[in-house]
């Protein structure tokens, strides 16, 4: 008899799994689930020490059916923006007259919302169904898998019970040895290569670029989101190496030729290798959004085969939503929250709010960091200077850096900034202390984000 779950059971099930994404591990017997308690300055996901699989991967695939096999996939990778392109790449897949999976990371609220089909993410019953599955396929394989590997074989078992046409997948992290490339992709993009996650793949950008091209598959298309002629040259020569038959070049073969400012989005001009889609619609805030529209659409058109009908790019883009990426949650004071957790991330949301928002000039910025990051380096990114305060919050993780290191490293810029207790503190104090035409700025770890997001709606 099928085994089943109640969502709290799945929950538990899961929980009780290596999840480097909130700093859970095993003890050394591998069966205890224990929270890392390492010095403050020590690394949470140290480097692999053994060689890197997706033996374990594909071993637990292979028992729930090989269910990726059976739908195309766009698999989507970069240091950022991956989430968004995802999401509107899902969005105009769908419009097109799809069926479509969209399986992202991480989730703000609920884990409900990595896993989507034409748009609706999965509800309780179908995830605890998928969950009580995946663990009896674990079972079969004898291995320990970890939490990610879990749920991403719970979202392509779902999509392959929905039988659904395509899927977008975006990477975890990285790309060669994540646990998503052990499905193949018609199409891999990567939007764009930055330091980040350096404890795991790298210390400089060729390195990291290595391991994101990781994701091409032989006879697949690959779209370079990435303009720095270096890392372009890089990417090409390895996706050639893996057998990639088409490389799509930002700039060449695609880009956004026109970027303007609207009301509560950016109008734009696209272009593919095929054509060009004037006067589109995007309803997201930020210029970057823009470069993110560019290679959806590009992808999406290599991916389908032939350009798209100008209503089906209308449709497509209009029904996006992108929560917790330069996300209005408040208009009186107005609260902006975006999930910038690294300086790229950070320099886009400080040029976006400096376009967009230049009638509230004065800004309090909630700010909290996971350890791993520069905090100097975030501040700056951000323009805190210009900030009146930054009040600094843990976010509810436990690799949440302390923050007072924040704090201490505002003072070295002569930014203010205040260590608060809570993020419901730190809210508070900023809506107390908020004029008129000011705008409450919450950014960093996606964990806070989740939290504020919350509270707020």
């Amino acid at each position: 008899m099928p085994r089943r779950m109640t969502i709290d059971e799945a929950h538990a099930y899961l929980d009780a799994h290596i999840n480097l994404e909130t700093g859970v591990v095993h003890d050394r017997a591998g069966v205890t689930p224990t929270v890392a308690v390492l010095p403050d300055d020590a690394i949470v996901a140290p480097r692999r020490l053994d060689p890197p699989s997706l033996d374990r991967m594909r071993r637990l695939l292979a028992f729930l059916g090989d269910p990726q096999l059976d739908f195309d996939i766009l698999h989507i990778t970069g240091t950022n923006g991956k989430g968004s392109t995802a999401r509107m790449a899902a969005a105009l897949l769908a419009a097109n007259g799809l069926t479509t999976g969209t399986y992202t990371s991480p989730h703000l609220s609920t884990l409900n919302e990595r896993i989507a089909f034409n748009g609706s993410m999965i509800n309780d019953n179908d995830l605890a169904e998928m969950l009580a599955i995946v663990s009896l396929a674990e079972e079969a394989t004898g291995d320990r898998s970890s939490y990610f590997e879990l749920v991403t074989a719970a979202g392509l078992r779902w999509f392959g019970d929905l039988a659904v046409e395509c899927a977008v997948i975006e990477v975890g992290a990285g790309g060669r040895w994540d646990a998503t490339n052990a499905a193949d992709g018609l199409v891999g993009a990567v939007t764009n290569v930055e330091l980040d996650h350096m404890e795991w793949f790298g210390d400089t950008k060729e390195e990291i670029a290595r391991e994101k091209v990781g994701i091409v598959k032989p006879g697949a298309t690959l779209l370079i989101g990435d303009t720095d002629p270096l890392i372009v040259e890089l990417l090409r020569h390895e996706a050639s190496a893996l057998g990639a038959e088409r490389i799509l070049r930002r700039g060449d073969d695609f880009g956004c030729d026109s970027n303007r400012l609207a009301i509560s989005g950016r109008v734009l001009t696209l272009r593919t290798h095929r054509t060009s889609y004037p006067n589109v619609f995007v309803p997201l805030h930020g210029a970057h959004q823009g470069e993110n529209a560019a290679i959806a659409l590009a992808a999406v058109e290599a991916f389908v085969g032939d350009p798209l009908h100008p209503d089906v790019v209308t449709e497509g883009f209009a029904a996006v939503e992108n929560p917790g990426r330069m996300e209005i949650v408040s208009r009186d004071p107005l609260v902006i929250l975006d999930g910038a957790h690294n300086p790229a991330g950070a320099r886009a949301l400080a040029a976006a709010l400096d376009e967009e928002f230049a009638a509230n000039p004065g800004r309090i910025v909630i700010l909290g960091l996971l350890k791993g990051r520069d905090p100097s380096a975030m501040l700056q990114a951000l323009h805190a200077q210009t900030a009146r305060e930054v009040i600094v919050v843990a976010p509810p993780s436990p690799r949440a850096m302390d923050p007072l290191v924040v704090v201490a490293a505002a003072a070295e810029l002569q930014v203010p900034a205040i260590a608060v207790a809570s993020i419901e503190a730190a809210l508070e104090r900023a809506k107390n202390a908020a004029k008129k035409d000011d705008a409450i700025i919450v950014t960093g770890s996606l964990y806070l984000i989740g939290r504020a997001r919350s509270i707020l709606r």
